[in-house]
C-alpha cells in the first residue's frame, strides 16, 4: 500500500466494487486495463499488471502490483514485458510511460530492466510527493 495507495479494499464486496469501477471501466473506455498475474503451476494469484490511461499523463502507462510473497521472483519483469509487447503489437502504442515514487527501488529496477528510462519528475495526482516518470518509445 505504501507505493500503490490504499484503495479501501477490505472485503470481497470492496474488491468487486474496485474491479467494477477501476479495471472494468478502463476496459470499456480504452480496451485495456489491469490483468491478473497468476502462477502457471496452480493458478494462484500473485498480483496484477496492465496498461492504464491516467488523466494526469499524456501517454498510456504501465502499472503493476504484486503480493509481497512474490516480490523479487521475476513476476513483475515477466508480466510487464508481456504487457509492453501487447501494448505495442495489439494496441499500436508507440510510447509507454510509468510512474513511481523515488524511493521505490524495486519498481525502478524493474522499469530499467524493461528498457524504460527516467525522464523527469511529475506531480502526483492529488498533491503529495513528486513521482519519477520513466518512458520507452518503440520504433
Amino acid at each position: 500500500l505504501q507505493y500503490i495507495g490504499d484503495r479501501g479494499v477490505q472485503t470481497p464486496d470492496d474488491a468487486r466494487a474496485y474491479i467494477r469501477n477501476g479495471p472494468m471501466t478502463s476496459y470499456a473506455a480504452n480496451g485495456f486495463g489491469l490483468w491478473l498475474v497468476s502462477q502457471r503451476e496452480d493458478g494462484a494469484p500473485v498480483g496484477m499488471c496492465g496498461l492504464l490511461k491516467r488523466e494526469t499523463l499524456d501517454d498510456v502507462d504501465i502499472g503493476f502490483a504484486f503480493r509481497p510473497a512474490y516480490w523479487r521472483k521475476g513476476y513483475a519483469v515477466e508480466a510487464a514485458a508481456a504487457v509492453l509487447a501487447l501494448g505495442q503489437s495489439h494496441f499500436g502504442l508507440t510510447r509507454i510511460v510509468a510512474i513511481t515514487q523515488p524511493d521505490n527501488l524495486g519498481s525502478i529496477r524493474t522499469l530499467e530492466r524493461l528498457g524504460l528510462t527516467f525522464e523527469r519528475m511529475v506531480p502526483a495526482s492529488g498533491g503529495g510527493v513528486e513521482l519519477q516518470l520513466f518512458g520507452i518509445t518503440f520504433p
